[in-house]
């Protein structure tokens, strides 16, 4: 079953190569979407996939590159819409 993910990540997640990680493991497990920096130091984003699939990359999420320290994944999931083809890193 598809499913859409919009994904919180706070900590210590900006500077430590979060980003690159999340779209590294989500392209090798075929989630389409973004990932991308806010302004307030947390990290935002929005997985479409197979339910199998997001889910782990949710769990990625929890655990983030060596040099990241996760405090919260906050996970609000949405209904599917097939909007994306590939996974993007957004500046």
């Amino acid at each position: 079953m598809k499913v859409r993910a919009h994904v919180f990540v706070s900590g210590r997640v900006q500077g430590v190569f979060f980003r690159s990680e999340i779209a590294y493991q989500a392209r090798k497990l075929g989630v389409n979407g973004w990932v991308r920096n806010l302004p307030n130091g947390t990290v935002e984003a929005v997985f479409e996939g197979e339910q199998e699939n997001i889910a782990r990359l949710v769990d990625a999420c929890a655990t983030g590159p060596p040099a990241a320290v996760v405090e919260n994944v906050n996970v609000v999931w949405e209904e599917y819409t097939d909007e994306f083809r590939s996974f993007t890193v957004k500046c």
